[in-house]
């Protein structure tokens, strides 16, 4: 069963955009929980390929959109709401992943019969990487952990530095996005609410507090997040695996669109190592 563009409304908060690929089999599965990365969406490139092959092994597979990622639920693809990008940060973030799991292993869910409330892992690509590591820290009902080209600093990413006096002054700064020549929005209030969480927001606090399995994987040239910062990660949890990836890049030689119908082969091999890892 697949079930695209399910909408999670809350209350004055924006809506949660989101897909899960299942078998509906009446027994509880395996829930993985993918989270996207920076200027990244739940329909990017593979991700619904990557959601099949979850799918095809019996695992209960959600991915879903940043509620401020710039998408909306008439178009989740792609960024025609870039007030709401503006208005993005972390904290939001984490947010959205807490309410999308509450929602998941609810009673309002209507196929959370098919879920293994005791088998849970989140899975973060790039940026997404870091919330998922933090999220991990944080709440104990998360199983495994696995990072893919996850960043290990969210002080050093560029929607985080730059010339803050200018920054502040204007209110709001500029990133472009070569693939869609969009000038994307951050609002200083970004700023403000990563100084204001600084502590929570550590990568490296968050992973040395990682007690379950903890996955990274990483590609050894990606040009984007180097693999330098895998390694850091890896240093601060010694219990954690770091594997790395040969020749290729931030995404495994993925890219938008991804019109062939399988995955390129680096991403199929980060897929299967991620569920031999999980089971």
């Amino acid at each position: 069963m697949i079930l695209k563009n399910q909408v999670l409304y809350r209350n004055g908060i924006k809506p949660i955009v989101w897909d899960a690929y299942f078998n509906k089999t009446g027994s509880p599965k395996p829930l993985v929980v993918f989270c996207h990365g920076y200027k990244g969406f739940k329909d990017w490139g593979c991700w619904d390929l990557v959601a099949e092959n979850y799918r095809s092994k019996n695992f209960f597979f959600v991915k879903f959109n940043f509620s401020h990622n710039g998408g909306t639920v008439q178009q989740p693809i792609d960024f025609p709401d870039l007030e709401a990008f503006a208005e993005n940060n972390y904290s939001k973030e984490l947010n959205d992943l807490g309410d999308i799991l509450n929602y998941l292993l609810s009673d309002d869910h209507p196929n959370h019969n098919e879920i293994n409330k005791k088998s849970i892992t989140l899975i973060g690509h790039s940026r997404g990487g870091g919330i998922a590591t933090i999220f991990a820290s944080e709440d104990s009902r998360i199983g495994n952990l696995i990072t893919w080209a996850s960043v290990c600093d969210f002080a050093k990413r560029t929607s985080t530095i730059g010339d803050l006096e200018q920054w502040k002054k204007d209110g709001v700064k500029y990133v472009l996005n070569g693939r869609t020549n969009q000038q994307m929005p951050h609002n200083y209030q970004f700023y403000e609410d990563f100084k204001a969480n600084e502590t929570r927001l550590s990568i490296e606090l968050a992973t040395k507090k990682i007690k379950v399995p903890h996955l990274i994987i990483h590609g050894k040239e990606d040009p984007s997040v180097s693999f330098d910062e895998a390694k850091s990660l890896a240093a601060w949890n010694p219990s954690s695996i770091l594997m790395p990836i040969e020749n290729t890049n931030h995404v495994f030689d993925s890219k938008h669109p991804w019109q062939e119908n399988q995955l390129p082969k680096r991403l199929k091999d980060v897929v299967d190592k991620s569920m031999d890892f999980i089971k």
